[in-house]
C-alpha cells in the first residue's frame, strides 16, 4: 500500500491551499466582525475560483467539471476545511445529485450549475425530520401534469443565494413488513417559483457569514419535468449520490484541525513561562503529541475510505467512521489548542475562539455522531442477524 501523494496530488494540495491563503484567509475578520460575506466579495471569489479551475472539481470533466477522483477530491476538501467555512463555500461544488439530470434538465439545471451560472441548495431537513428523514411532512401531490408543493424546510444552507432548491418531499405512501412508509421523491425548484417563500433562518453560533434559512411552500405549483429520477425513489437518489457528502465533512475536519494545530505548535514554543516555551512542559507537550497523533489517525481513515469510494467498494460504515472519527478529534483538538493558549484562547482578538465555537457543528450536520454510530453498529450486527 502506498501512502505517498503523487506528484498531481502534492501539486494540487498546493494550489489549493496556497489560492486559500491568499484568496481566503485575508477576508475572514471581515466576516468574523460584520457576520456576512458581501456579494461583491462573494462574486470574487467565485470569479477566482473558476478562473483557476476549482470550481466543481467534484463534477466529471465531461460534463465540464474537475474530474477529480475520489481521493484527490478529498485532499482538495480538506485544504478548504482551512480557511472561513463561510468563504470556502463560494469555491463551491455543484451537488453530485444533479448528475441525476436527465433531458433538459440538464441544459436548466446541471451544466449551468457546472459552469457557476447557476447556483443550487439541498432542501431536505424539517423541524420535524432531522436525522429521520423518512419523517418529513413536506408533500408534493399530482395535479393534472403537475406537482403541488406545501410544507416547510428549516437549516437549509444558502438558500439565499441558491437559484434552485432540490426538493425532498413525501409523494406517496408504500406498505412494508414493517408498516406503512413514505415515499421520497426529488424536484428541482427555482428560487423564483411562485408559492414558494425563502425567509432567514436563526443565526447560528458556528461560521459566522454562513446563512441558513427556512423555505415555506403554499401550494407551490412546478410542471412534471421537475421531477428528479423516479417518483418516489428519492431516497435511494440520495443515497446514491451524496454517499460521499460525510466524507466530505470529514476531510475538512482534519484540514481545520491542522490548523489548528499549527497555531498551537507556534504558541507552546513562543509563549514562555518559568523561563521557558510552555511546550517544554510535559502538560503542554503531551497534549501536541496527542492532536498530532489525532489528526494522522483521521486523516488515514479519510483518505482509506474516500480510496475505497474511488473504486466502488466504500461502505456506509466506512464513511460513517470517517465522519464521526474526524469531527470528534476536531472538537478534541480544538479544545486541547484554547487550553495551551490558556485565557487568551477565548478573546476574539485571536482566531482559536472561532476555531472551537465553529467545531461544535460538525458532530451535528450531515448525520450526528448518535446517527453515525448508529450505522456502524448496525453493520457490525446484521450479518449476525441481530
Amino acid at each position: 500500500m502506498d501512502f505517498a501523494p503523487t506528484e498531481e496530488q502534492a501539486m494540487l494540495v498546493e494550489a489549493v491551499r496556497a489560492f486559500c491563503e491568499r484568496e481566503l484567509y485575508p477576508h475572514e475578520d471581515l466576516v468574523e466582525r460584520t457576520d456576512e460575506v458581501p456579494p461583491e466579495l462573494a462574486r470574487e471569489i467565485r470569479d477566482k475560483a473558476l478562473a483557476a479551475g476549482f470550481y466543481a472539481a467534484n463534477m466529471p470533466e465531461d460534463l465540464g467539471g474537475g474530474g477529480l477522483g475520489a481521493v484527490e477530491l478529498a485532499l482538495f476538501e480538506r485544504e478548504l476545511g482551512r480557511p472561513s467555512f463561510a468563504l470556502q463555500a463560494f469555491v463551491t461544488r455543484p451537488s453530485n445529485i444533479l448528475q441525476a439530470c436527465e433531458g433538459d434538465q440538464r441544459e436548466a439545471y446541471l451544466l449551468p450549475a457546472v459552469r457557476g451560472e447557476r447556483v443550487d441548495c439541498l432542501a431536505m431537513t424539517e423541524p420535524g425530520a432531522g436525522s429521520d428523514v423518512r419523517g418529513m411532512r413536506t408533500r408534493a401531490r399530482r395535479d393534472g401534469g403537475d406537482w403541488v408543493i406545501d410544507g416547510q424546510k428549516h437549516f437549509i444552507s444558502h438558500a439565499e443565494v441558491a437559484d434552485f432548491m432540490i426538493l425532498f418531499a413525501v409523494t406517496g405512501e408504500e406498505e412494508t413488513p414493517r408498516g406503512p412508509r413514505r415515499r421520497i421523491s426529488t424536484f428541482l425548484v427555482d428560487h423564483d417559483t411562485p408559492g414558494l417563500e425563502v425567509r432567514p433562518g436563526p443565526r447560528p453560533v458556528s461560521h459566522r457569514g454562513y446563512r441558513n434559512c427556512e423555505l415555506y411552500f403554499d401550494a407551490c405549483r412546478v410542471p412534471g419535468s421537475a421531477l428528479l429520477g423516479e417518483e418516489g425513489l428519492g431516497f435511494e437518489l440520495a443515497n446514491t449520490w451524496l454517499s460521499a457528502s460525510r466524507l466530505t465533512v470529514a476531510a475538512m475536519c482534519v484540514g481545520r484541525a491542522q490548523r489548528v494545530m499549527d497555531l498551537a505548535v507556534d504558541w507552546a514554543a513562543q509563549r514562555r513561562q518559568f523561563g521557558q516555551p510552555i511546550g517544554r512542559f510535559q502538560g503542554t507537550g503531551f497534549k501536541l503529541a496527542d492532536m498530532a497523533t489525532e489528526i494522522r489517525a483521521a486523516e488515514l481513515l479519510t483518505l482509506m475510505a474516500a480510496w475505497k469510494h474511488g473504486q466502488g467498494a466504500m461502505t456506509d460504515e466506512d464513511a460513517a467512521m470517517a465522519k464521526l472519527y474526524a469531527s470528534e478529534m476536531l472538537a478534541r483538538v480544538t479544545d486541547h489548542a484554547l487550553q495551551i493558549y490558556g485565557g487568551m484562547g477565548l478573546m476574539d482578538s485571536l482566531p482559536l475562539e472561532r476555531f472551537w465555537r465553529d467545531a461544535r457543528i460538525e458532530r451535528i450536520w450531515d448525520g450526528t455522531s448518535e446517527i453515525q454510530r448508529h450505522i456502524i453498529a448496525r453493520s457490525l450486527l446484521r450479518p449476525l442477524g441481530a
